[in-house]
């Protein structure tokens, strides 16, 4: 009963979610559009992590974009589009153009700066009783690109929902500072170095959230070698209160993933976590985790859509969980 009520619950806020995408992206077409009907933002912008042509081609595009950036007002007359949603859309479209085009993983974070909304479901078995926990949100959510070298994440609390005598509730909120130091795209040595800084605030009850902030800084690499990608980040979690119950933990990720004709990804990845300190001392643990990742396909102007599955499997004696099923929902704008 409590799966189909958490369920029932993270359906609506799904629906929610996607309203307000629908309606973002109705916002930017409305604020893109000119003085003349038949003006289209998208032909002087081209969403350029998204085109299907080279990578080349896409930076020539972008390169082209400061002297495509006007159209003709009733009178005649060239109307340079200045306002806030047409420079923020530009230097998107420049950060994507001056990075690989690698497809988000289904566990490791994305090693690129990445505008999208992300929402993502699991359900882990319990390693005691064989019991079920759902999380809705699963610590995905808005990603936007403000500056040529930053991405900010913040990330709703997911709601989780336990078949055990565990009580549901609301986990913490988290959030993630990405900084591009390096990066070539495709062709000019498809790479990227960048350090991130996340974290987690208390917002959520014991167990369904730690009860300490937690800051968790990230070095991340990622290297293209023709149709296949290497992501691959290491990281600590370092509570701020509450150490000597959580520890400090090392984690390290790396996702391998192959492009068919730029629309199926399928990859494996290893997701390793060690323990230092805290009731979990001295302790690790490993998941292999196959997936599949299907996109982006074309909604509206801008938006796009892509989703993909997985399962983390575990291949150490000690785990916190058995198997974890991962379904991922992603809007790129």
């Amino acid at each position: 009963m409590a799966f189909k009520l958490g369920l029932a619950s993270a359906g609506r806020y799904f629906c929610f979610i996607a309203i307000l995408i629908s309606v973002f992206s109705a916002t930017l077409q409305a604020q893109t559009s000119g003085e003349i009907d038949s003006y289209r933002f998208s032909s002087s912008v081209s969403p350029v992590s998204l085109c299907g042509q080279s990578a080349d081609e896409c930076s020539s595009k972008s390169a082209a974009l400061g002297q495509n950036t006007s159209n003709l007002d009733d009178a005649g007359n060239t109307r340079v589009q200045d306002d806030w949603v047409h420079s923020w859309l530009h230097k998107v479209d420049e950060v994507r153009a001056n990075q690989p085009h690698f497809v988000s993983p289904i566990v490791t974070t994305h090693v690129l700066l990445v505008q999208q909304y992300r929402y993502d479901m699991s359900w882990q078995q319990d390693p005691t009783d064989a019991t079920v926990t759902s999380n809705y949100g699963a610590s995905r959510g808005l990603e936007i690109i403000p500056a040529r070298r930053l991405e900010v994440g913040i990330f709703p609390p997911g709601y989780l929902v336990h078949q055990s005598n565990i009580p549901d509730g609301f986990g913490d909120l988290s959030f993630q500072v990405k900084f591009r130091a390096f990066s070539a795209t495709e062709g000019k040595g498809d790479y990227f170095v960048g350090f991130f800084l996340g974290g987690s605030l208390p917002t959520g009850t014991p167990p369904n959230g730690l009860g300490h902030t937690v800051l968790s800084p990230t070095l991340a690499a990622a290297k293209g070698i023709g149709p296949w990608d290497v992501q691959s980040t290491i990281g600590a979690n370092l509570p701020a209160t509450g150490t000597n119950l959580l520890g400090r933990t090392i984690v390290f990720n790396t996702a391998v993933d192959y492009r068919i004709k730029g629309k199926i990804w399928p990859m494996v990845e290893q997701n390793s976590t060690f323990w230092s300190g805290g009731a979990l001392d001295g302790k690790k643990q490993v998941f292999l985790t196959p997936g599949l990742v299907l996109g982006s396909f074309p909604l509206a102007e801008r938006l796009h859509l892509s989703f993909g599955a997985g399962v983390q499997i575990a291949v150490t004696q000690f785990h916190q969980y058995n198997h974890r099923w991962i379904l991922s929902v992603r809007f790129p704008f």
